[in-house]
C-alpha cells in the first residue's frame, strides 16, 4: 500500500511540474495567476528568477515520475531516487512541500 502510495503522489507532483515547466517555457508564465505561488520567495532568496525554473521542473517530474516507478517495482536504487526527488522539492511551497514530506513519510515507514 505504501508503495501504491508513493507511485499516486509521484505521479501527481511529477505530472504537476511536467505540466507547469512546460507551461512556462510556452507561455513565459506559470500556470494560474501572473505571480507564481509562496515558492517562488523561497528561490528568489537566493537570486533566481522563478521564469527561468522551466527546464528545472520538467528534470524533476520526470525523476519523479521514474522514481515512484521504481519504488512500485520495488527497483534496488528506488528509495534513494525517491529520496532525492523529495528533498528537491521540498522548496516548492505549498504543494511540493506537502507531497515531499508524505513521500519522506513513507519512504521511512516502508
Amino acid at each position: 500500500m505504501k508503495d501504491l502510495s508513493i507511485l499516486l503522489l509521484g505521479v501527481l507532483m511529477g505530472g504537476w511540474l511536467l505540466f507547469d515547466g512546460l507551461h512556462v517555457l510556452l507561455k513565459g508564465k506559470y500556470f494560474g495567476p501572473p505571480e507564481p505561488g509562496p515558492w517562488a520567495s523561497v528561490v528568489k532568496l537566493f537570486g533566481i528568477n522563478p521564469f527561468s525554473l522551466g527546464v528545472p521542473f520538467l528534470l524533476l517530474g520526470l525523476l519523479w515520475f521514474l522514481s515512484s516507478y521504481a519504488v512500485f517495482s520495488q527497483q534496488s536504487w528506488s528509495a534513494v531516487s525517491a529520496l532525492v526527488a523529495a528533498i528537491g522539492t521540498i522548496w516548492y511551497l505549498p504543494f511540493g512541500t506537502v507531497v515531499s514530506v508524505l513521500v519522506l513519510a513513507l519512504l521511512w515507514l516502508r
